[in-house]
């Protein structure tokens, strides 16, 4: 076996830049890629995330855990193929995850069932899990859009008189569509239905596939609530780009259209950057005093991508918008501060590699943020203010 070194390569690099070295088997041969450990963040982004050593991933498929599936009346092994795409939140000093469980009555992702489960800690890294799931596909006033494909990517918020409000995807493998539901103890919860049916702003989207919604918050005393801006509860929304939505009552939403009467998109994918396929929404944003941080999920484009990261990876991206106007942009992370790096990240259901954040909640102090792995995992990371980690190393194209 021949090893490839990459002395004389590190030595022509900058003198200020940071070398980690990573080898991977490749048939016969070592093939050295080096990583860049010395980025930083800007002072408005969150991070870096440090994952705790020992305890990911947090939750993982249980084959024995059974429901009477109300839709088929039929036992079902609810959580035995994948768990992923979690929403978290706080409730009575402990935090909850709410996490997308799939069946196996599919032969790949989004032809599965999805429902989601509870999952309850007094420390945010080890979890007592409900054996039933606590929202579903029922025979309801909101099955035609939610069966036979499922609930799935919850994101929670709670209002600060102690209401829970969940965004999630109705699923009925024709169009997805947002949701909204509301609970007063995680595990009670009402559908309301879509959240932009019968708006009167642009009416087509009840009929295009939209999902993927991050509702703003910002930290009240110690606890993550749900905030207005300018009069009004505010949500971004999408994957093909980051949009906007307004409420009154946070039931019904109305989304933000430019002049022309068109859907306004705040950003979008960048070609040659991680995120140049997707810009999805991740976790509620989050309003401080440098303005409104958006951490959203990048999908590497297979062609037209960061030649660094592997062809449809997801990594985890940040942008601030200003807190006055909600849709202007002040700046942009260009490289992912959290990315597929562990093996349980890159092992599963979806082999490219896959971090999706949803679920990020202040508790004693910090922020745990909880993330799909490969979509079939779910796993932890945490960002201490007062002692923040690096963000994830970037690898050189050194080929």
């Amino acid at each position: 076996m021949k090893l490839r070194y990459v002395a004389a390569i590190a030595l022509s690099l900058s003198s200020m830049v940071t070398l980690e070295a990573c080898y991977q088997q490749a048939g016969d041969q070592q093939i050295v890629t080096a990583q860049d450990t010395s980025w930083a963040l800007p002072d408005w982004a969150f991070g870096g995330f440090e994952r705790p050593a020992g305890i990911n991933p947090v939750i993982s498929p249980i084959a024995a855990s059974l429901f009477k599936d109300p839709m088929t009346d039929t036992l079902v092994a609810w959580e035995s193929n994948d768990t992923f795409n979690p929403a978290a939140t706080v409730i009575d000093g402990q935090i909850v995850v709410l996490y997308r469980a799939e069946d196996k009555s599919g032969v790949r992702i989004g032809h599965r069932t999805s429902r989601l489960g509870y999952a309850v800690s007094n420390d945010g890294f080890y979890f007592e899990r409900q054996s039933t799931p606590v929202f579903y596909p029922a025979d309801d006033n909101q099955k035609a859009y939610e069966w036979p494909g499922g609930t799935e990517d919850p994101r929670i918020a709670q209002t600060i008189d102690g209401m829970y409000v969940m965004f999630y995807t109705q699923w009925n493998r024709e169009i997805p569509r947002l949701g909204v539901a509301t609970s007063h103890d995680l595990v009670t919860w009402e559908k309301h239905g879509s959240i932009f049916k019968g708006n009167n702003t642009y009416p087509a989207i009840f009929n295009t596939p939209h999902k993927s919604a991050a509702i703003l918050t910002k930290v009240v005393d110690g606890r993550q609530v749900i905030t207005k801006i300018n009069g009004k509860y505010w949500l971004y929304w999408g994957e093909h780009g980051v949009y906007g939505a307004t409420s009154d009552d946070l039931i019904k939403w109305d989304p933000v259209v430019d002049e022309n009467g068109q859907l306004k998109a705040f950003i979008s994918p960048r070609k040659g950057y991680f995120d140049s396929s997707l810009t999805e929404c991740g976790p509620p944003a989050i309003l401080t005093d440098k303005g409104i941080v958006l951490l959203y999920n990048g999908k590497n484009d297979p062609e037209k991508g960061d030649r660094r990261f592997n062809k449809g990876t997801y990594s985890a991206g940040q942008v601030l918008f200003d807190s006055n106007d909600p849709g202007k942009v002040i700046d942009r992370l260009d490289a992912p501060f959290l990315r597929p790096m562990e093996s349980f990240e890159k092992s599963g259901q979806y082999v490219d590699g896959t971090v999706f954040i949803e679920g990020l909640v202040y508790y004693g102090n910090k922020w745990f943020l909880y993330y799909g792995c490969a979509d079939s995992r779910v796993a932890v990371a945490v960002y201490d203010p007062a002692n923040p980690a690096a963000p994830d190393p970037l690898p050189f194209d050194i080929e």
